[in-house]
Order: structure tokens, then C-alpha cells, then sequence
């Protein structure tokens, strides 16, 4: 018995013969490619910073929003690309998007919330509120 290799053509072997490989792949890639970017989230003494990989998007791509303590954080980006030739036009869409939400913490001050985004990466500085903040240790006197 053979094993069948199955790779999500109905005839994989016709079609690659005949347009190749590359071309394949090419052809029956969707025009939407989204996927969730990597994301850090580091917890230091004054508050929180949300590290968000995002090559080749714009600032204006983003949108942040937040709502009952959660931080949504979302991009779409569309992308026209045409191609004019003497005999053809060539024109192709592709559309790339994300969404992530966060459940922030009550010890976070939500006015203080700032973003910035520099060489792919979008950065998130969510403070802690004074109250959450850990004291340094303080000697206590006894009476």
C-alpha cells in the first residue's frame, strides 16, 4: 500500500506540473495573511510596558482602545499592489489585521495609559497607580 500525501489541492500533482511549485503556492495563498503579532509584557516597579512586534505597519495603522479595564489593541493594513505591462494588468489586494485584548489590573491608571511606536515596535506604558506602587521598607519606632 502507498501512502497518500495530501496537501489541500485535488490534484496536486496535475496542477503543480503545470504551474509549478511556486507558482502553487502563490496562486491558492489567501489575500488575507492575519495573524497575532508577538507580544512581551514586562511588569516593572512603576507600572507595566506591553512590547508589541509589528514590522512594516504605520502608526497610524493601530487603534487602542480601552473599555471596563480592557485594552484592545488592533491593526489593519491594506496593501494595493498593480503591475501594468503592455499586454496585462496585474493588480493584487492583500488585507492584514489583528486584535488582541488584555484585561488590565485595578492598580492601573488608566489616564496615564501612553503608546508610542518606534522601528516596529509598539510600545504600551500602562503606570500603576501610587497606592498600588510597593513601598520601600520604612523602619517603624516603638514608643
Amino acid at each position: 500500500m502507498n501512502a497518500v500525501v495530501k496537501n489541500g489541492y485535488a490534484y496536486p500533482t496535475l496542477f503543480e506540473n503545470f504551474f509549478g511549485k511556486e507558482a502553487m503556492n502563490e496562486l491558492f495563498t489567501p489575500a488575507y495573511s492575519g495573524s497575532a503579532p508577538a507580544v512581551n509584557v514586562i511588569e516593572q516597579p512603576e507600572g507595566y510596558r506591553i512590547e508589541v512586534a509589528a514590522p512594516g505597519l504605520k502608526r497610524d495603522d493601530f487603534k487602542l482602545d480601552l473599555n471596563n479595564n480592557r485594552l484592545t489593541i488592533s491593526a489593519q493594513k491594506e496593501q494595493n499592489n498593480e503591475e501594468k505591462n503592455e499586454k496585462y494588468t496585474r493588480r493584487e489586494f492583500k488585507y492584514s489585521s489583528f486584535k488582541r485584548t488584555f484585561t488590565l489590573p485595578a492598580t492601573i491608571d488608566s489616564e496615564r495609559i501612553a503608546a508610542s511606536y518606534v522601528d516596529g515596535i509598539l510600545n504600551i506604558e500602562l503606570p500603576k497607580r501610587e497606592e498600588a506602587k510597593v513601598k520601600p521598607v520604612r523602619q517603624i519606632e516603638i514608643n
